[in-house]
């Protein structure tokens, strides 16, 4: 059997380092483990070890940039690249993952994914089955989080690397459950999903009875676990998550029950959770909040956003640095993404004069003055949202009339009019609201590979498709990987 040595250390010790520095954390020393056993000896030590992971979330190599407006958006076939080698996506854009650029940033994803599991493992294990330095209800909370975050680690790793979903009983990405230095199997793409399940209702079952969203006394907590869960793998980020994952596996039938069960707890249930943004917040002059942030069930806390607009979008770029839409304001694929003008997300696109140059540019991570300090969406990045629940129940509801009115429940939500297609139609404005709703978070490339669409927008012309092979799909393993499996391979 084919197996790969993880260049693992002490999975913890990358949560010290993110809290102290950014040094390298790869070699080890004995003093490491002391330092391990003093962090989880109490309530505040396993706080300070997960918010570590949260911390390594946001790094450049994760969804800090890569896999949320950088390298994964480009892929989704949004942006021009202005028919420039020079660009820094331009082979991103067009599903070329061969070149030493494109293979370093895929090696290093795959790299730092691999060790914040890792540091997941080593929480989990520090868990156990019943920890006495971790009452109750944070043991069920902290563990919890730890295993969903590892299941959806794993599982953009295997949406990414893993074969398309017609094809997943072939082999595909190793799923690491401890912390120690091991070899450890490629698995079958269902073998790996089974187990993404298995985190994902695990945590369901964890946070039911733990999460602050779901339990009636919320003193036991501090404030800050009650007030930012959108930035915690809360029990309804889960639940959606699991949703997801189902429809990749292509279990219709769970996906839209799971979907179901999310809308009916936080619509129906008395007390409204995750509300629709509101005008006044989307189109704010000030304080816009551009990512409908009351909507997000799970998103990452970045200070640093601003410079994901500075990097990627700000319209003083050069052209071979700034990510755009091909065509103008009111031409091209703004003109086919947005059928109606008063949707808040057209809104987030702008015209800017550069040296006598007209730039198109969208605005959604776009940093602006905070004089409160409490708008916390101002350093949201979403990874999770609830529109995408109206979207997965719409797909896989049987009703065409219920599923549209899933559909129409977002739109309207969005300021835009109600539509009334065929079954036909219905998939067609499916993806155009994915597509508007995911634009900065990296989630189109995966609906690409999800549907095996051979036929996909042409981000670099103004309007049109082209034809994508299914093996453009699968990004190639990292090097990393495939030489230390090569130089472990027992099976020779």
């Amino acid at each position: 059997m084919k197996k790969l040595r993880y260049i693992i250390s002490n999975g913890l010790l990358v949560i010290l380092m993110s809290l102290c520095s950014c040094e390298s954390w790869i070699n080890v020393t004995p003093s490491d483990r002391l330092s391990e056993d003093m962090l989880f000896k109490d309530r505040e030590g396993f706080v300070k070890a997960l918010n570590g992971v949260y911390i390594e979330l946001n790094t450049t190599q994760l969804y800090g940039l890569d896999l949320t407006a950088g390298a994964l958006d480009a892929m989704g076939q949004y942006y021009t690249n202005f028919s420039s080698s020079s660009h820094a996506f331009h082979q991103y854009i067009k599903l070329i993952f061969t070149e030493t650029n494109e293979k370093t940033l895929f090696d290093n994803m795959w790299k730092k994914c691999y060790l914040v599991i890792a540091n997941c493992n080593t929480i989990i294990e520090k868990c156990g089955k019943k920890n006495d330095n971790l009452p109750e209800p944070y043991f069920s909370m902290i563990k919890g989080e730890a295993l969903a975050l590892r299941g959806m680690l794993h599982f953009d790793m295997l949406r990414l690397f893993g074969p398309i979903p017609s094809e997943l009983s072939k082999e595909s990405i190793p799923y690491q459950t401890t912390s120690k230095q091991q070899m450890s199997s490629l698995l079958p793409g269902t073998e790996a999903l089974e187990l993404v399940i298995k985190d994902l209702k695990d945590a369901l079952d964890l946070l039911k009875m733990s999460d602050p969203y779901l339990v009636e006394n919320k003193n036991v907590y501090d404030d800050t676990d009650v007030n930012l869960r959108q930035f915690r793998m809360n029990y309804y980020a889960v639940k959606a998550l699991l949703a997801r994952v189902y429809l990749w596996g292509g279990d219709r039938t769970l996906a839209y029950a799971t979907a179901i069960e999310i809308l009916k707890a936080v619509r129906d249930s008395g007390t409204e959770l995750f509300p629709f943004v509101t005008n006044a917040a989307a189109t704010s002059s000030s304080t816009p909040d551009r990512v409908f942030s009351t909507e997000v069930l799970f998103g990452c806390y970045n200070s640093s956003r601003g410079t994901i607009h500075e990097t990627l979008f700000a319209p003083t770029l050069e052209t071979a640095k700034i990510l755009t839409f091909a065509g103008t304001l009111n031409s091209g694929r703004v003109e086919e993404l947005y059928d109606d003008k008063n949707d808040y997300r057209y809104k987030i696109w702008a015209t800017y004069n550069n040296n006598g140059n007209s730039v198109l540019y969208h605005r959604k991570y776009e940093d602006f003055e905070d004089n409160s300090g409490t708008r916390t969406y101002r350093y949201m990045v979403p990874l999770i949202r609830l529109s995408e629940v109206y979207l997965i129940a719409a797909e896989c509801c049987d009703d065409l009339d219920e599923a549209v009115g899933y559909l129409n429940t977002l739109r309207n939500a969005r300021n835009c009019f109600s539509v009334y297609p065929t079954v036909d139609g219905l998939k067609n404005y499916i993806a155009l609201e994915y597509r508007k709703e995911m634009l900065g978070e990296g989630q189109m490339f995966f609906f690409y590979k999800r549907k095996e669409i051979v036929n996909i927008p042409d981000g670099t012309q103004a309007s049109g498709t082209k034809n994508v092979e299914l093996n453009k799909y699968v990004v190639p393993l990292p090097d990393s990987e495939t030489s230390q499996r090569t130089n472990t391979d027992t099976s020779k």
